[in-house]
């Protein structure tokens, strides 16, 4: 049977407790507790629509409020979209029917650009609570949870689909209640993926940090106070200056994120990376060290440790994670007829009242003319992934079959992919208007800045993962490259590479929206394509154009992913899931 490696035996010794270590822990925990506290209180200061700044200070001096500010926003988004993907993928894995809807839903989701949430949710928020910032941080923080949650609960929902078939049988021999198989063996087995889709949703999050600060919806502009409304600010005022010291602080903040927060837990989740041998060299971290060392998170995990069983007897009302033998064929057809007949009318009078809707507004040949930009879009997606299939799939597999490479590569890669791209944009649009290159041709590069990270994080993910043992086995064989790559590395990349792929490909029509328009010094440049009718349309408040531009781009969305990417994924699932 596959088993769940042990750690590796320098990093299972049991740490010599230091009171250094103690000492670091509680003032960084103190420093933190105290920063959330200032941050967080900025969040419910009185605001009203028409007092509202339109756009935010560009004083440098604000730089490192605003800078917590946005990283305040990014954490409770991620947090909220670990939440959705552990109860959304773990709903379309187990459950045959809600799968039939759950993952197409997750296409259309996922192809939905974040100005479209954007122009529904601000409203909502503010009126949720008036009279407060804290709905327009609502509606920012959701637009980012937006761009956030949809990969990572791909990653979850495939892992859990590729579960090896042994630990599926012996959940279901012990007996295992839903609860516990969730927490003892879905979610360690899911853990490397998630934890690196989790870097790349955050590092995705950050690009999108402009567009949810600074809001240009149904006729309004409204700033918070964020590290991405300051670039945007200043980018429209064409300092450039600003603009570059706002690069150097979000180095800075993405680089420490990395060294307090990702790289512990990459280097943690290795503990549950599955094979019989264990790793030549293990990720180290200098933080998840000092954690180690310190009797601190003992003394607090301890008393949470004898919640455990108590929890496990309560959750066990939810059932065993078992399936019957036996379904009678008659109950198992009347239950997908009433279900498929209830989706079908759920789905039915919502397409019916978006065609009225578009009807009596903007017409049906509005939604060819969609259909046309959306041509000129999908031309540019499929060069992105295209040009970044080319590139990354082979630097991906060097840097993860490499531990040491991967130790050195890995700060740089996140660094690269979590910068935001669209605080390049004055930069780069600076560029094209003092050489006369078109933003068709433009468009490529900036969409490819945004999304190109998601096919190179999941290649890395899958090639770490392959176990020691595999690759000790080619390395005595002498596999030829040619070979190694077909028999091995190719097979234990690929569902990741079908993951990233999905991704970056919905990432590179999200970008559209940001990188079909882009404005310098008062003089805007746009490219034809769905990205920037999209764009016009939410800043107008046209709500006939805006339903039909994201109708038009999750048509295409979906129709690409179930024509190409679901084959491949069934692909993956039949022929390269671990047995």
């Amino acid at each position: 049977m596959v088993s769940l490696a042990s750690v590796p035996a320098r990093a299972a010794a049991r740490p010599i407790r230091s009171r250094t270590a103690d000492a670091a822990v509680f003032v960084g925990t103190a420093a933190l507790v105290w920063l959330l506290v200032r941050v967080g209180s900025g969040a419910s200061v009185p605001w009203t629509v028409d007092t509202a700044p339109p756009s935010a200070s560009t004083d440098p001096a604000n730089l490192p409020y605003y800078a917590a500010r946005s990283l305040l926003r990014m954490f409770i988004a991620l947090g909220v979209s670990i939440v959705f993907t552990f109860v959304y993928a773990t709903a379309a894995a187990r459950s045959r029917r809600a799968e039939k809807v759950l993952v197409p839903a997750l296409d259309v989701l996922q192809s939905v650009p974040i100005l479209g949430f954007l122009s529904i949710t601000v409203t909502g928020f503010i009126a949720l609570f008036p009279g407060s910032q804290l709905g327009l941080e609502c509606a920012s923080v959701f637009a980012i949870f937006t761009s956030q949650a949809w990969n990572m609960t791909f990653a979850f929902y495939y892992s859990l689909k590729s579960q090896p078939r042994d630990l599926d049988e012996a959940s279901r021999l012990l007996r295992l209640s839903r609860w516990q198989r969730f927490w003892r063996v879905d979610l360690p087995g899911g853990m490397i993926p998630l934890v690196w889709n989790g870097m790349m949703s955050f590092g995705g999050g950050w690009f999108f940090l402009t567009a949810s600060e600074a809001l240009s919806v149904n006729g309004h502009q409204f700033a918070l106070p964020g590290i991405g409304a300051y670039v945007a600010a200043a980018g429209d005022n064409g300092e450039l200056g600003r603009v570059g010291l706002a690069i150097l602080v979000m180095i800075a903040l993405v680089i420490a994120v990395n060294v307090a927060f990702w790289r512990p837990l990459t280097a943690w989740a290795e503990r549950f990376r599955v094979e019989e041998s264990e790793s030549a060299e293990a990720p180290r971290s200098l933080t998840l060290e000092v954690l180690r060392r310190s009797r601190l998170p003992r003394l607090v995990g301890r008393p949470l440790g004898h919640l455990v069983y108590p929890l496990d007897r309560v959750m066990a009302v939810f059932g065993v994670a078992d399936h019957p033998l036996r379904t009678p064929v008659a109950r198992r057809r009347l239950g997908d007829v009433v279900f498929a007949a209830a989706v079908a009318a759920i789905i039915g009078y919502g397409a019916y009242r978006a065609v009225r809707f578009i009807h009596d507004g903007v017409g049906f040949a509005e939604v060819g003319h969609a259909g046309l930009l959306g041509l000129a879009t999908f031309a540019r997606v499929a060069v992105v992934v295209v040009v970044s299939t080319l590139i990354w799939v082979p630097v991906g597999v060097w840097i993860g079959m490499n531990p040491r490479v991967s130790r050195l590569a890995q700060p740089v890669v996140q660094v690269l992919a979590s910068f935001p791209a669209n605080f390049l944009f004055p930069l780069v649009t600076a560029a094209l208007i003092a050489t006369g290159v078109s933003l068709d041709i433009g468009g490529i590069v900036l969409m490819a800045l945004g999304s190109q990270w998601y096919i190179l994080f999941n290649v890395i993910a899958g090639a770490s993962a392959i176990p020691n043992d595999l690759r000790e086995a080619a390395a005595n064989l002498g596999l030829p490259t040619a070979l190694k790559w077909r028999r091995l590395i190719l097979p234990a990349i690929f569902a990741g590479y079908v993951t990233g792929g999905i991704t970056a490909a919905g990432g590179a029509w999200n970008a559209s929206i940001v990188a079909e328009v882009v404005t310098y010094r008062g003089q805007t440049l746009t490219a034809t394509g769905l990205g920037s009718y999209i764009t016009a349309a939410t800043a107008d408040g046209d709500w006939g154009r805006i339903l039909v531009g994201v109708m038009v781009m999750s048509m295409f969305v979906v129709g690409t992913n179930r024509t190409l990417w679901r084959r491949l994924y069934v692909l993956a699932e039949r022929r390269y899931s671990p047995a």
